[in-house]
């Protein structure tokens, strides 16, 4: 399953270069990591073990791949030299080959097209359903499908059932139920979820999402206002008042990943599957959103807020011995996929360390 976004779009590139000048720091070897000059930008690293060739595969995402020559592959942008000329420049395709090579002496990084249909000496033609997203799109497919997290419109302004089409408060699979909110379409599909917990805001109290609980599916019979709509499958009881959404395929999962260029400060708020406890690859909701200045792409560092320990040895050992609050440590990042005004949806993609809800996010630095 894949966006539905570029279903049978085509893009016409022509040949990319990627390009940076950079200074291998004395005393470190190929092996090493290597400090790159980049103008206005500061200082860019390569990753340890960087490979001078690597041929793009299926399955092979912009994250991994950045991963393999950046130490911060959220710096990707710094030394991507984007030519004018190609219509879009930041889709990669599984055979493309991605070289590090020397001109004048300078290091650089080429992409060669593979694979593709010669169109003209100069232009090449790839579908874009074929280009590598830049995280995995498995990792995201059951949220986008099943809505777990519901932003504070959503939960208010979405479709809901209206009623059981016998005039039963509930119904089950192969039921049908009426429903408005929206223009529904004969054949239409639909999830339907039941709003759960508030998401609250811990910065300033503030409801600002709520938990969505998969109920069931259903297929629009009849349109019309109330339309018709058969429960196809259900996994708990069906009750009005529950929430209508379309399973989602168009979030467009080819983006740059990037620092945000002003300074986020938040705390995760909520894990998708409920627990307590997140590792790589878990979906988490920040309370930050649109009005903060975030962006799709955007990656943020995770810090773990220190326990609060007694200080037994401290004054002697008195007998209520002294709290103190540990430093915050760091670990990992995450990058957002998804956003809303108040709140966004980010996949973690690194994590050095347990990671827990409340535990702060920030630009990296």
């Amino acid at each position: 399953m894949r966006p539905i976004w570029h279903r049978k779009t085509r893009a016409f590139a022509l040949g990319l270069s990627l390009s940076l000048f950079m200074a291998i720091t004395p005393g470190h070897s190929s092996n090493s990591f290597i400090t790159l000059a980049q103008a206005g930008s500061g200082q860019v690293e390569l990753a340890a073990g960087h490979p001078d060739r690597y041929v793009v595969q299926v399955g092979d995402t912009l994250w991994g791949i950045s991963s393999m020559f950046l130490r911060d592959p959220w710096l990707w942008p710094e030394i991507w030299y984007v030519n004018p000329q190609i219509e879009n420049p930041h889709l990669i395709y599984p055979g493309d080959i991605i070289s590090l090579v020397y001109v004048d002496g300078q290091p650089q990084l080429h992409l060669t097209r593979g694979n593709t249909v010669k169109l003209s000496p100069r232009i090449r033609e790839m579908p874009l359903d074929k280009a590598i997203t830049t995280i995995p799109y498995q990792a995201v497919e059951a949220f986008l499908s099943r809505p777990r997290v519901l932003s504070k419109k959503d939960a208010e302004e979405s479709p809901y059932v209206l009623s059981a089409k016998d005039g039963h408060l509930i119904a089950g699979a192969h039921n049908s139920v009426y429903v408005r909110g929206t223009d529904f379409s004969e054949g239409d599909l639909y999830n339907v979820i039941s709003v759960g917990e508030p998401l609250v805001d811990p910065d300033d109290g503030d409801v600002v999402g709520f938990e969505g609980i998969f109920v069931g599916e259903g297929r629009i019979e009849r349109d019309g206002d109330p339309a018709t709509m058969l429960l196809t499958a259900t996994e708990r009881e069906v009750l009005v008042g529950n929430r209508l959404f379309p399973e989602r395929h168009d979030v467009p999962l080819y983006f740059t990943p990037r620092s945000p260029q002003n300074q986020i400060d938040g705390r995760i708020i909520s894990v998708v599957d409920a627990t307590q406890l997140i590792g790589q690859y878990y979906i988490v909701v920040i309370n930050r959103g649109a009005r903060d200045g975030i962006e799709t792409g955007h990656v943020l560092s995770v810090f773990r807020e220190g326990e609060v320990v007694r200080d037994r040895f401290a004054d002697g050992g008195k007998a209520f011995a002294e709290k103190v609050q540990l430093p915050e440590e760091y670990a990992g990042e995450m990058m957002v996929f998804s956003v809303e005004e108040r709140i966004s949806y980010a996949l973690v993609v690194r994590a050095k360390d347990v990671i827990h809800v409340l535990d702060s996010v920030r630009t990296p630095q």
